[in-house]
């Protein structure tokens, strides 16, 4: 009996959350080029720095751009426009995104298509003008990319990042090449139904299916799904997720809790 693994891509194969964090800071000075006059570096280097103790709470990266201009209105009173930046704190965020995304959203007059778009294309011009820094303010997770190399699973990235830029990086940073069509990207549908398609093809009967993914709320929504009851799931530790989150996976019995060394073995 074979194995086939579903792998998320941000927090599981790669650290994207330098690279995510500064896309983030250029396309919103392109969407709210008011707000960032007299923003000057120190400042943008303290927003970079707190990016990446809430990335846990980004599901898909247009939210990047979200958490930029709340950190500027939480430092900068000045330019407030959301009701939620006053006296809210790091761990506020990490606690209450869900309820935050739709007041800002709302609040600020904006558009998710739209910050999707503009997230994307603010990465294609960095990567036309400077592939080699785009590439390189990502990294993969040590032994990550030798087990992508030689694992003998069948193996499917299912990722809510665009496909593209997934791809760049296997191929371009792990030396990696995943058919296009074993890479669901942004805009393929929700993972549920990603993995339900994927357990349905003819081609992957008897197989035994696992479902690696950094984040819990994902987690959790498969749960929920009794047609996915055959999925191994677990819970990257060296993912976008809180201590918090892994006490709490660990206490859940479908999920398994894994470690990166583990990880890496698992695949071969």
């Amino acid at each position: 009996m074979g194995d086939l693994y579903a792998l998320d891509f941000d927090g599981v194969l790669c650290d994207s959350c330098g690279e995510s964090s500064l896309s983030a800071v250029k396309a919103a000075k392109v969407r709210w080029p008011s707000l960032f006059t007299g923003v000057d570096s120190s400042m943008e280097e303290w927003i970079v720095e707190q990016m990446f103790i809430v990335r846990p709470v980004v599901e898909t990266g247009y939210e990047n751009l979200l958490l930029v201009r709340l950190l500027l209105e939480i430092r900068n009173p000045s330019i407030r426009k959301s009701s939620v930046a006053e006296g809210l704190t790091i761990d506020g965020i990490l606690e209450n995104w869900s309820k935050i995304k739709p007041i800002i959203m709302g609040e600020w007059d904006e558009n998710r298509d739209a910050l999707i778009d503009l997230f994307g294309k603010m990465r294609d011009d960095w990567m036309d003008n400077d592939l080699g820094t785009w590439i390189g303010a990502n990294r993969f997770y040590p032994g990550v990319p030798d087990a992508l190399k030689f694992a003998s699973s069948k193996l499917y990235i299912v990722t809510t990042k665009q496909s593209r830029f997934a791809d760049a990086l296997l191929r371009e940073l792990a030396g990696v090449t995943i058919p296009a069509e074993r890479i669901y990207g942004l805009g393929t549908g929700p993972k549920v139904e990603v993995l339900k398609m994927l357990q349905k093809m003819p081609e992957h009967q008897g197989l035994r299916l696992h479902f690696v993914e950094d984040r819990l709320a994902t987690l959790k929504n498969v749960i929920k799904e009794p047609e996915l009851d055959s999925w191994n799931l677990y819970l990257g530790d060296w993912g976008y997720n809180t201590q918090k989150e892994r006490e709490e996976a660990a206490g859940i019995s479908r999920i398994q809790v894994l470690q990166l060394s583990d990880f890496s073995n698992k695949l071969k």
